[in-house]
């Protein structure tokens, strides 16, 4: 098929542009610069340049691909922009924007286009509820009341989910990946990311009792999971994540052995809140993870690194994607 692909140059579409190449499919790639234009092109896929947040340049962009599926990649989270998570809101301003007026824009040009699918990155790590269970499936609502320097960031996600899946003459399905490991994201090992960083100067500790869940998923099964998304699956929310979600206090330590760092260290949730802020407690201590059963069942999909535990071990180096066939 012809797909057009914003995001194609970010940490998950670096993975997924090469797999759907490997796929048969013809692939454009987004790009913002000449500069970003070669890398789409060494990713193997033909580059269009534009904005998302530009409706005339994107719906240009998209019109002269004629694509039958676009996806919706684009982030802008840039390497220590989450220093100070005291200021959430403020770190993901500009992801919040290209998940509100981006999708809009994006949607709008896919439409016009004609695509029949438009798949977009959501976010399963933490914006469940944080009552019930500690396992959530994509019908259990987002946190009502989160924390204020969070407001901004959960309130963007339900835009572009409620834009996506209630879209009308196009099927929308919205992926919400949970926390990404692996290569070009910011637990990595080549290039080193900045929260293998922090554990190495054991700046990340388990906060109180560490019970907040974390849901992770490598990068490369991320992008797998995109290209099933493309043939399968009814229009609708989608969680993508791994088999094993874990609390804090199970998965930092595993880390810290992958990446050679020395324990963690454990803070009070009061000092924690005085030096992080309320949302990092509360991701660290209340968080809900998220099941993964509907994605295998109606994508066909299964994660190769079906653990973090193997994943973070194994699956942190810079190596090529590996082929659709293996994952799925």
């Amino acid at each position: 098929m012809k797909v057009f692909v914003a995001g194609a140059t970010g940490a998950l579409g670096r993975r997924l542009v090469p797999m759907l190449v490997d796929s048969g499919h013809e692939v454009v790639g987004l790009a913002r610069t000449e500069g970003k234009a070669a890398l789409v092109r060494e990713l193997g896929a033909e580059p269009a340049i534009g904005d998302v947040l530009d409706p005339e340049s994107i719906g240009e962009a998209v019109s002269a691909a004629e694509p039958e599926v676009v996806i919706h990649q684009a982030t802008a989270l840039s390497r220590g922009a989450m220093e100070d998570m005291r200021k959430l809101d403020r770190a993901f301003a500009e992801t919040n924007l290209l998940r509100t007026k981006g999708t809009d824009n994006l949607l709008s040009a896919a439409r016009a286009a004609g695509a029949r699918r438009f798949i977009a990155q959501s976010f399963a790590g933490w914006p469940f509820q944080r009552t019930g269970g500690l396992l959530k499936r994509e019908e259990d609502p987002l946190d009502p009341d989160p924390p204020p320097t969070m407001r901004e960031t959960i309130a963007a996600i339900r835009h572009l989910e409620a834009a996506v899946t209630g879209a009308s003459g196009i099927e929308g399905i919205a992926l919400r990946y949970g926390l990404l490991y692996g290569p070009g994201t910011s637990i990595s090992l080549e290039p080193v990311g900045e929260h293998v960083e922090a554990v190495r100067a054991r700046k990340f500790p388990i906060v109180g009792g560490g019970g907040g869940m974390f849901s992770p998923i490598h990068v490369d099964d991320a992008a797998a999971a995109t290209v099933a998304a493309l043939t399968r699956g009814e229009p609708g929310v989608y969680n993508i994540v791994d088999d094993d979600p874990a609390p804090v206090a199970e998965v930092i330590p595993v880390l810290a052995e992958a990446v050679g760092a020395k324990p963690a260290f454990r803070v009070p949730r009061w000092l924690a809140r005085l030096i992080a802020g309320e949302a990092t407690v509360v991701m660290m201590t209340e968080a809900r993870g998220a099941k993964n059963d509907k994605a295998k069942r109606e994508l066909g999909w299964q994660p190769r690194y079906a653990s973090w535990r193997e994943g973070l071990r194994v699956g942190l180096t810079d190596r090529p994607p590996a082929r659709v066939g293996a994952h799925a």
